[in-house]
């Protein structure tokens, strides 16, 4: 490569950002990512050639079939950007960053295929590869590295933090990106308009199975259709997603039946024959209107021990792809992938004691109530149904131990929570349903439509907040307030953040079943948790703070420290960070409280009082500064008799997440400015 070469702008778009500079070695974010590695990488050389790649130029309108030349240089386009996936998302994986390589890694055959279109023709199509399955970002970055916007040697450190490489395409954070995935299956109505504005060129988007189950889409192909829309898709069609296979937990579902009703032309094609796939691409392309070329694959073909397997969806481990390059003779690519590269967050934190996830303990206290009921009244009276995400929130293992009570679905989580709301509509019945938090911004209207049809459903929202997240931006759970959207006088509505693992489990042991000791649950409660491992709290003694003999109680705020100088507020994740930073300040003299917040979405009228007497109040939390508890919090101590009454307020202060994310995963809380330290200089800065 020469690094003074201007990037190649095959693949621009009117939304390109010019404004980015090309990430090149002598930048200093080059030199702060090698810092972690602490030196092991002094003699790295990218292990792959990338001006090897071979810019072919194929116009479909008069290219019936491939030439031996055609087919040979495709085939060596595939395999060469197929290894670079397999590298550098495994480098993700052997970082601690994770990610994807399976969905971008099939994809290979329909991009460069497409790519040879773009080339010969560019006037004829947006040259972008849009997707709808933005986790397969590897291919965004690959181009992105082969156009020049991005030096190679900058692939290794895909998904970490800084990076600018995050687990999905953000337009203005990676130069060469021409666009936002967002979500799963968010893309197809945005493609719709990229159509719109650009009349007489042919937009391609990359779709999945996976994706193809959003409700989204179904609208989009309905537009699509009626407006003659030139968009072309090519759908990988693996039947694998992250909790198995479609054909198995959602038989009758399929992507060219589903298309084809909606009067989308399709063509389906063996995905790893190179011929079939051209012929199916250009009919696509040649057709009038929108059209899928439905690509049938296993997952992943080729990587032994994941090939077929949903294992592929995420990053392949290193010691899947050591073999796999030992095989190719590709020793560089081997001796990077056995460096030592994983980071972690250097904080040590006072009164934190072992590590563990609160989501993974939320899915288990589910199965041991549920373990608890008479078998029949279990069955009659429960319906867990999953959303391909069981293995994130632990519900698996409640279809691992109650299959009878599981509903195994698919992506489709609107449907999928209705179905829950109208079981739940008995009084004796209730729904229980798990997801991302941050795909609760899609269900706001069947929320409300559950809570005016009195149903009964208990929710649980991992991966709130930012930390953990390399997904970034897209993928935060800023927002778990929007599901309490009603009127006062409305359904019960109940939000609940623990701190750790011990109170995670008796929050559920409190809010999960409808009839327990002494207590009745009714209406819909959200139980979240952090996507990270949370430290148990400890007393100054040692002792847990959650441990034996504790006892949630709704809508109780319960103080951690007192403290004469004011008190610190602050939820979920944000609590351990908090008590280690007042833990700190304690220490320097300053005596500053710590209140833990569970209920999220009401005041604790006591604790109110408390904190309105005192001369500082600084809410601290993960969640978004526009949307979370602590928008709400100001209002709420205005709203005391303390206040009311003419005594003033306390010093009032906020920290929570602002801005878009920078990729990684315990550096999220640090970009943001909730860590411990920033925690410590805004109480100085208050009580200054």
């Amino acid at each position: 490569d020469d690094d003074d070469d201007d990037p190649d702008l095959t693949h621009t778009s009117s939304s390109h950002d010019a404004t980015l500079q090309p990430m090149t070695p002598d930048l200093p974010l080059y030199s702060q990512l090698r810092e972690s590695l602490n030196g092991t990488d002094e003699n790295f050389v990218f292990p792959f050639d990338l001006s090897q790649y071979r810019k072919v130029a194929i116009d479909p309108r008069t290219t019936e079939t491939l030439t031996a030349t055609q087919i040979q240089d495709l085939r060596h386009n595939v395999e060469l950007c197929r290894d670079v996936i397999v590298f550098f998302t495994s480098c993700g994986n052997k970082s601690g960053y994770g990610g994807h390589t399976g969905g971008a890694y099939d994809a290979v055959v329909e991009v460069v295929i497409f790519d040879a279109f773009f080339r010969a023709c560019e006037d004829e199509f947006v040259p972008v590869f849009y997707d709808e399955a933005g986790h397969r970002v590897a291919i965004q970055y690959l181009f992105a590295a082969l156009d020049g916007y991005i030096h190679p040697s900058f692939l290794r450190f895909y998904r970490k933090g800084s990076s600018k490489m995050p687990g999905h395409p953000e337009l203005g954070l990676t130069p060469g990106i021409q666009f936002s995935s967002g979500r799963l299956g968010h893309m197809w109505g945005t493609v719709n308009g990229i159509a719109m504005a650009n009349p007489g060129k042919a937009v391609l988007l990359l779709g999945s199975d996976g994706s193809q189950m959003e409700g989204n889409d179904a609208e989009a192909a309905r537009l699509a259709v009626a407006q003659g829309l030139e968009v072309k898709l090519v759908v990988d069609d693996n039947d694998v997603t992250i909790s198995g296979h479609p054909a198995q937990y959602l038989p009758g579902f399929s992507v060219e039946r589903t298309l084809d009703g909606h009067g989308v032309g399709v063509t389906v094609a063996d995905g790893e024959n190179l011929e079939e796939m051209y012929a199916a691409c250009r009919g696509a392309v040649l057709s009038s209107g929108p059209h899928a070329v439905v690509a049938k694959r296993k997952m992943a073909p080729g990587i032994e021990e994941v090939e077929g397997s949903n294992h592929g969806h995420d990053a392949v481990a290193a010691s899947i792809a050591i073999p796999y390059f030992e095989k190719r003779g590709n020793t560089a690519a081997v001796e990077y992938l056995k460096l030592t590269t994983k980071t972690s967050d250097p904080r040590e934190y006072k009164c934190a004691g072992s590590m563990s996830a609160m989501r993974g303990v939320v899915g288990q206290t589910v199965v041991d109530v549920l373990s608890e009921m008479d078998a029949d009244y279990r069955k009659s009276s429960v319906m867990v149904i999953d959303s391909d995400l069981g293995g994130s929130t632990n519900f698996n293992k409640i279809q691992s131990t109650h299959p009878e009570v599981y509903v195994q679905s698919g992506v489709m989580e609107r449907g999928n929570f209705a179905a829950a709301a109208g079981f739940g509509m008995h009084p004796h019945k209730q729904g229980v349903f798990s997801t991302f938090a941050a795909f609760l911004e899609m269900l706001c209207s069947e929320i409300t439509m559950a809570r005016l049809n009195r149903s009964n459903v208990f929710c649980h929202f991992s991966h709130s907040g930012v930390d953990d997240m390399s997904d970034n931006t897209c993928h935060f759970g800023l927002n778990p307030l929007f599901a309490d959207n009603g009127l006062e006088d409305g359904y019960d509505t109940a939000l609940y953040f623990p701190a750790d693992s011990n109170q995670a489990a008796s929050v559920v042991r409190r809010t999960f079943p409808l009839v327990g000791d002494g207590f009745a649950n009714v209406g819909l409660r959200f139980v979240f948790t952090t996507r990270s491992k949370t430290p148990l709290l400890l007393n100054d003694d040692g002792t847990e703070i959650y441990g034996k003999g504790y006892e949630f109680v709704p809508g109780k705020d319960e103080v951690l420290r007192e403290g004469t100088a004011g008190y610190v507020v602050a939820t979920g994740d944000a609590v351990y960070r908090a008590l280690d930073a007042v833990t700190r300040l304690r220490e320097e003299g300053v005596d500053i409280g710590l209140i833990n917040k569970v209920t999220i979405h009401a005041p604790d009228a006591e604790m109110m009082e408390k904190v309105a007497s005192a001369p500082l109040c600084l809410v601290v939390e993960s969640l978004g500064r526009k949307t979370g508890m602590g928008s709400r919090y100001g209002t709420w101590l205005m709203e005391t008799e303390h206040c009311a009454s003419g005594k003033g307020m306390p010093k009032f202060g906020r920290i929570a997440t602002y801005r878009e994310g920078e990729g990684g995963t315990w550096e999220q809380a640090y970009h943001q400015g909730f860590d411990s330290e920033s925690i410590i200089r805004k109480v100085k800065e208050m009580l200054a």
